[in-house]
């Protein structure tokens, strides 16, 4: 009898250790993954905070910079500068490591409304003619060379009435360990064509996945092209829209090592603001996490064509009434509204 006694006594007895056992578990891996996860934060945002450069000075001061109005509140405009010191003007020097010398080549404002419904990017023609301040009118890619990055915004809020928050420069030379750790980059080739030099590559019209140095021979090249700058805009708009569109996908979003190689990749060659850190950027990140490829729409600021400056310069001449309904849709947090109507 004692035997059978015993034996329930032994077998109760254990019985909650199950739910225990289960709870402690699951409160360790919980744990564990929890750190697994900060862990994986804290270094990504180390990686970016400590490989890219921050430009000391980017905002202007001491001028009345404008303000945001209520309609655009939470409204962001980000600049984006595209430095090519080896295969573009020849005139951006130490625009990356000295971010107040030299000239850009590639001129974007990035636009995001307060919905974050859309995100809106807008090439700006570098030799676009005008007024930029206290040097009368240039080129609008001379005012880095006068004055740095703060008089390039200065320049550019005036021109649109609008504030800029937050500057960033990516060197060229990044692209190639951009569309490696993307495993390429598709994109609509509009026209075809041989890049310049002894490593030339031919580029034929349609889909094309660019990979490496091909990336950089694509975005570069402005010589094959009867318009020149032009069509190198819109190549850099396509690979930029390719990019976005790789990335932006589930299979890119929910691969935190594809991200990591992503940012380990860029940030060497990025220069950003001191308030656009990884904190800043992984919000901005955050608010985006629903937009996709295709909600993010490229256009080029409208001109009135080619012309000539009074000392003998070709330039872009820009057209007054597009940058007043551009400023107005800014100013209403509207632009893309803009954007469709210019569209049609």
């Amino acid at each position: 009898m004692s035997h059978y006694l015993e034996e329930p006594v032994q077998q109760r007895a254990p019985k909650k250790r199950p739910v225990r056992i289960v709870l402690f578990s699951a409160l360790a891996l919980v744990l564990v993954a929890g750190l697994v996860a900060g862990g994986y934060l804290f270094n990504l945002a180390n990686t970016y905070n400590t490989q890219t450069e921050t430009i000391e000075e980017v905002f202007p001061e001491g001028t009345d910079r404008p303000t945001r109005s209520a309609a655009a509140e939470g409204a962001q405009t980000i600049l984006l500068l595209g430095s090519d010191e080896n295969g573009g003007s020849g005139e951006t020097e130490n625009l990356p490591g000295v971010p107040n010398e030299g000239r850009s080549d590639t001129m974007m404002l990035m636009h995001l409304p307060a919905d974050r419904e859309g995100v809106y990017v807008m090439s700006i023609m570098r030799d676009t003619w005008t007024e930029i301040p206290g040097y009368g009118e240039h080129k609008i890619n001379a005012a880095t060379a006068f004055g740095g990055v703060p008089l390039l915004v200065q320049t550019l809020e005036g021109m649109f009435d609008a504030p800029i928050d937050h500057v960033s420069i990516i060197d060229f030379e990044g692209f190639t360990g951009l569309t490696d750790a993307l495993g390429g980059v598709e994109v609509n080739n509009e026209i075809a064509f041989q890049s310049r030099g002894a490593d030339g590559e031919f580029f034929e019209q349609g889909e094309i996945t660019l990979q490496g140095e091909s990336a950089l021979k694509f975005v570069r090249e402005r010589y094959a092209f009867t318009d020149g700058d032009f069509q190198r805009v819109k190549n850099q708009q396509q690979f930029i829209k390719g990019v976005m569109g790789k990335f932006l996908t589930a299979e890119t979003l929910t691969n935190p090592f594809k991200i990591y190689e992503i940012v380990d990749q860029v940030s060497p060659y990025l220069s950003v603001d001191e308030g656009l850190d990884a904190t800043t950027a992984g919000g901005l990140a955050l608010s985006l996490r629903s937009i996709r490829g295709d909600d993010v729409q490229f256009f080029t600021l409208p001109n009135l064509g080619i012309g000539t400056s009074a000392d003998g310069q070709s330039i872009i001449v820009k057209d007054d009434a597009a940058i007043a309904d551009i400023a107005e849709a800014l100013d209403t947090d509207t632009l893309g509204d803009y954007v469709q109507a210019a569209a049609q």
